[in-house]
């Protein structure tokens, strides 16, 4: 029984390890790091926000807010007119990329949702730059031409 529980133990410790090894990405400091749409998109203004902690990244918000604020993912009706058009909504494919990126993808690694291509662009060219803020620990709010 003692040597079970010595493998259980052993098997613990290794993974958890194992995962601290592979969590933290070289360069990135500590903070909170924003990177922003230069200008509107069909009323949007897509941002990434991530928190970086212990050299990881800890916590990603993508999403988009139109001028006065509102946050496109709450939206009910944009959400239904494009589930019905394009088979995907605000609230699944920020969520989707987002967990991609706290997976650690990072770049082309990251799968394009059917459905949500233009974000997907805006979404690379905007992690990148976030990306860049965080290894640089400058927590200055970065704007980005998202629409090239």
């Amino acid at each position: 029984m003692k040597k079970i529980c010595t493998l259980i133990l052993f098997f613990a410790l290794l993974t958890v390890s194992l995962t601290a090894c592979g969590t933290a990405e070289e360069g990135l400091k500590d903070g909170y790091y924003t990177a922003q749409a230069a200008e509107y998109n069909f009323g949007w203004k897509e941002y990434i926000t991530v928190m970086v902690k212990g050299g990881s990244i800890v916590s990603v918000e993508y999403n988009a807010e139109n001028a006065s604020g509102f946050i496109k993912s709450w939206d009910n009706a944009y959400m239904q007119n494009m589930f019905h058009s394009n088979g995907t909504y605000p609230n699944a494919y920020t969520r989707y990329y987002a967990g991609q990126l706290l997976e650690g993808k990072r770049g082309t690694d990251i799968d394009a949702l059917t459905g949500a291509s233009s974000s997907y662009r805006s979404f690379l060219k905007l992690s990148e730059a976030v990306l860049e803020q965080a290894r640089r620990g400058d927590s200055n709010v970065v704007y980005v031409n998202t629409t090239e």
